[in-house]
């Protein structure tokens, strides 16, 4: 089984899940910085995540999810995932 990682997202599945947290952060009127705190994620992490350029973990998913108040499965939605 092939790794998945963000050098080889072909499909631009990293991208499109942080375009949906960006949509959603930017709707609740957070900057990066505040999304970033309130979800425990290093700023410049949370940027590189938003950008698609992470490979970001579950856990990552839950608290961002938690922080923009909705369920992770809303950002996979959103994002056609």
């Amino acid at each position: 089984m092939a790794r998945i990682s963000a050098e080889s997202d072909k499909h631009g599945d990293l991208v499109k899940l942080g375009m949906s947290i960006r949509v959603r952060r930017k709707a609740l009127g957070l900057s990066q910085e505040a999304l970033a705190d309130a979800a425990e994620v290093d700023r410049a992490h949370m940027g590189k995540i938003e950008r698609g350029e992470r490979n970001v973990t579950f856990l990552n998913i839950l608290r961002i999810a938690v922080a923009i108040r909705c369920k992770p499965s809303e950002l996979l939605q959103d994002a056609g995932l």
